[in-house]
């Protein structure tokens, strides 16, 4: 009964983390008016903008170990997807995915405030497949 209270909260109030990993500022979801604070040992969903270079990767690393499981993961914007014009830039160690697990991709350069939504949307349908 209690698992099943906790998947139930999860899917209707997710806690989202945002990591920044060096993003231009230009996918950023602050922009879209969601202001986020806390830590990621309280977040449900880690949303990961920008590219990840030799600096960010152990730092990408480390928040997405802290974060309890079940977790999930969205890359935001065409640089943490793909790694966008910076793909073959020497400081990069790639996309999001070649660090962490990824479960949602969202394209865009910057990502459209609808795309952000069904990301967000998409990753929270994810829960009803996780085991609690």
């Amino acid at each position: 009964m209690f698992e099943k209270l906790v998947k139930w909260s999860r899917k209707k109030s997710p806690w989202i983390f945002h990591v920044s990993a060096g993003s231009c500022n230009n996918c950023d979801i602050e922009r879209f008016g969601i202001l986020l604070k806390g830590s990621p040992r309280h977040a449900d969903i880690l949303v990961v903008t920008g590219i990840v270079n030799r600096q960010a990767a152990p730092r990408v690393r480390r928040v997405y170990e802290q974060t309890p499981d079940p977790k999930l993961v969205v890359a935001l914007g065409n640089c943490a997807v793909s790694g966008g014009i910076f793909k073959n830039g020497y400081n990069m160690v790639g996309p999001v995915d070649k660090v962490i697990p990824v479960d949602v991709y969202v394209m865009g350069c910057p990502p459209r405030p609808q795309a952000i939504i069904d990301g967000i949307v998409e990753a929270i349908k994810k829960y009803e497949v996780i085991k609690v």
